[in-house]
């Protein structure tokens, strides 16, 4: 079972997800939103789950939490299991 199959917290308002759509060090970044970005939605559906991909662009995760709080992880050149790890230490940091 996916760690992305529960229902994240409810301080967690928004998950934004930053890479490139052909760039090498975002391949990791790609296969973790093909692999959990299903269930995320699934387990979390009133949560908006951004994905924005450009030419050029560093991978990153974003959340914003209550109260406007932000906070965000660099996941370039990671693979698909260690972004997994970024982004549940990310949205476990509320």
């Amino acid at each position: 079972m996916s760690t992305f199959a529960k229902a994240l917290s409810p301080a967690v308002r928004e998950l934004r997800i930053l890479c490139c759509q052909t760039g090498p060090a975002s391949a990791g970044t790609r296969q973790f939103i093909t692999s959990h970005y299903a269930t995320m939605k699934q387990a979390n559906p009133d949560l908006p789950i951004l994905i924005r991909q450009a030419s050029g662009t560093p991978a990153r995760v974003f959340a914003r939490f209550e109260r406007g709080v932000e906070k965000h992880v660099e996941v370039e050149g990671l693979s698909s299991a260690d972004v997994a790890a970024r982004v549940s230490q990310l949205v476990g940091s509320a």
